[in-house]
């Protein structure tokens, strides 16, 4: 029953991406500052812990998820180490995807080749 709830809100969130792009027209880098915001507001909010408690990785694998990570590390950096926490909570919490990112960003375009889009 994990995996058919993982793969539904996963799924939704992915879903309610594409709608908005086709019909508001948005790119996908738009599309990534909504969602990580997003996620940010509605972990601030307490409303994206229940959808993690039902969606599990489904919730946390999307750019939203990105959003409730920064959220909780600053949270935690917060009650930990006081005012310093907002500015180095969410960096922490999030360094890993950060590196991954840029890691695997890179490689990628040592392998492709970039192609100009009219």
């Amino acid at each position: 029953m994990d995996y058919l709830l993982t793969f539904i809100v996963g799924g939704i969130i992915c879903v309610i991406a594409q709608i908005i792009m086709d019909s508001r027209k948005l790119v996908s880098g738009e599309i990534l500052v909504i969602y990580i915001t997003a996620g940010v507001i509605l972990s601030a909010l307490g409303i994206y812990e229940y959808v993690v408690q039902i969606g599990g990785c489904g919730a946390t694998v999307p750019l939203t998820g990105f959003g409730y990570s920064l959220v909780k590390g600053t949270i935690r950096a917060v009650n930990e180490f006081g005012l310093i926490g907002v500015f180095t909570g969410g960096l922490t919490a999030t360094s890993a995807g950060i590196c991954a990112a840029i890691v695997f960003g890179y490689l990628m375009s040592l392998i492709g080749k970039a192609k100009t889009k009219y």
